[in-house]
């Protein structure tokens, strides 16, 4: 298992990406799957800058965890912000035509429907965000 802890701030996506990704390519992950990687942690990672802290701004651990039979990584996004809980909400209707639609969570719909796993919960004052996906 290997982590980071970082500021969350959206200008630190890249180097959080870049931890994922060395992890990935060291494990001979297919490049379509580091790409749907890549988009869920940007997804993820953003979301939390964006409004676990806010108006302030706190610390984000990211843990990653490489499985082998079946090859897949986990991936755990830890902070202390405001508890949410993204799997609660509904998906969107996506049926409806964009102006029709209720704005948000088309982000995490999209997490969902190309991770093999998601999970959350609130433990110990903590959001733990963990995704998985089989390589």
């Amino acid at each position: 298992m290997k982590e980071i802890r970082i500021e969350a701030k959206v200008h630190n996506l890249e180097e959080v990406q870049q931890f994922v990704n060395e992890q990935l390519i060291e494990h001979g992950c297919p490049a379509k799957v580091r790409t749907q990687i890549s988009i869920a942690v940007e997804e993820i990672f953003v979301n939390i800058a964006s409004y676990a802290y806010d108006p302030g701004t706190g610390a984000v651990q990211i843990q990653t965890e490489i499985v082998f039979n079946p090859r897949k990584i986990e991936i755990s996004f830890t902070d202390t912000g405001v508890p949410y809980n993204p799997l609660a909400k509904d998906d969107p209707d996506t049926t409806l035509s964009a102006e029709r639609r209720q704005i948000g969570g088309l982000g995490i719909f999209m997490v969902k429907k190309s991770m093999d796993d998601m999970k959350y919960e609130y433990r110990d004052g903590k959001n733990i965000l963990t995704i998985e996906k089989k390589f």
